[in-house]
């Protein structure tokens, strides 16, 4: 099986097309000094647009592809007509796509965040004036036109911010991609080795009465990624958009980990890239119930901590229905957190 490839991170080259050339003609018309001037005006180059695309969710297509060009304006045509505007490029990108100018630190052109919106990256170049508006009174005959001007040329860094309304934040081997796969009908890679997701997964949970919750499987972090530490680093902007978080936590304890440690440093590796991430809602799952140490664990969880995980042993599917409920009452409820609403 081919493996697919994502990217969220992209370097674009942009040509915006030139607007066509003013024409210098003449009517041929008896006795008016050649004919009279019949030149046409330039054609409008064509824009670039991004436009927001819900079924687009990488930018895996302009890796490929990174250089864009839109269509130049045709020059003016005879009897005053003017030429064909040239056809405007529109870009489908996925939703959450932010775009700087040059480089990954440059200052923000703007960002795409809905479904059908539209950011004009690349603005197309005027048409210029046929000799038709150089006819004066002592001018019968004008052989004056001027050229259309340059379509806008850039250098724009992309950058896919994934948006969801949830994230599902834990180590690696915490069990957020059975749990994926559970909820929702995504069907992410699923095995007993750190590192399985190597990129954010969305899944959408459905209720019974039409309502949807997507949800992010963040990949695994590791304690120093917000200092560019393991694959976390790479996606933690991903979590920015979500508008809660899921803490999944290993309680079984399994490969030696401590869950209330785990639960503290995944707080504190999101406080250190985004101190507005400490005050996101959030809920924390308490997997792998059917580990010996498990029982122990979760007691001691809830002294340490005061918080009361819900618990879970996802690849069992035990869990699994109430934490749908608690998704529903906090994200649909009527007093969601002012983060949700």
């Amino acid at each position: 099986m081919k493996a697919i490839v994502f990217r969220d991170q992209v370097k674009l080259y942009v040509s915006a097309g030139n607007g066509g050339d003013g024409s210098a003609y003449f009517r041929r018309e008896k006795f008016v000094p050649l004919g009279g001037p019949s030149g046409g005006d330039g054609g409008n180059g064509g824009s670039v647009y991004l436009v927001g695309n819900e079924n687009v969710d990488s930018l895996l297509d302009l890796y490929d592809h990174p250089h864009q060009r839109a269509e130049h304006g045709d020059k003016g045509g005879t009897n005053q007509s003017t030429g064909k505007k040239g056809q405007h490029l529109r870009i489908k990108v996925p939703r959450g796509t932010v775009v700087r100018l040059e480089e990954k630190d440059g200052p923000i052109l703007g960002e795409v965040m809905d479904d059908g919106e539209e950011l004009l990256i690349a603005q197309g170049g005027v048409g210029g004036k046929g000799n038709i508006h150089f006819k004066t009174s002592s001018n019968q005959a004008p052989k004056e036109f001027t050229p259309g001007t340059e379509g806008e040329r850039r250098v724009l860094w992309l950058e896919l911010k994934v948006i969801a309304d949830v994230g599902l934040v834990g180590y690696p081997n915490a069990g957020k991609s059975t749990l994926l796969s559970k909820i929702t009908h995504a069907h992410p890679k699923v095995a007993a080795y750190p590192f399985t997701t190597l990129n954010p997964l969305i899944g959408t949970l459905e209720y019974p009465d039409f309502k949807r919750v997507r949800i992010a499987d963040i990949p695994g972090l590791i304690d120093g990624a917000h200092d560019g530490v393991g694959l976390g680093h790479d996606f933690l902007r991903h979590i920015e958009r979500t508008r809660l978080l899921v803490f999944m936590l290993d309680m079984g304890g399994v490969d030696g980990r401590d869950p209330v440690e785990d639960f503290k440093n995944l707080r504190e590796e999101l406080r250190l890239y985004n101190p507005d991430l400490e005050n996101r809602p959030y809920l924390i799952v308490a997997n792998k119930m059917d580990e010996e140490a498990a029982d122990e664990n979760l007691a001691r969880f809830k002294k340490e901590t005061g918080e009361n995980p819900l618990s879970m042993i996802a690849e069992l599917g035990e869990g699994i229905e109430a934490l749908r409920d608690q998704l529903y009452d906090v994200v649909f409820g009527d007093n969601p957190p002012p983060e949700l609403i």
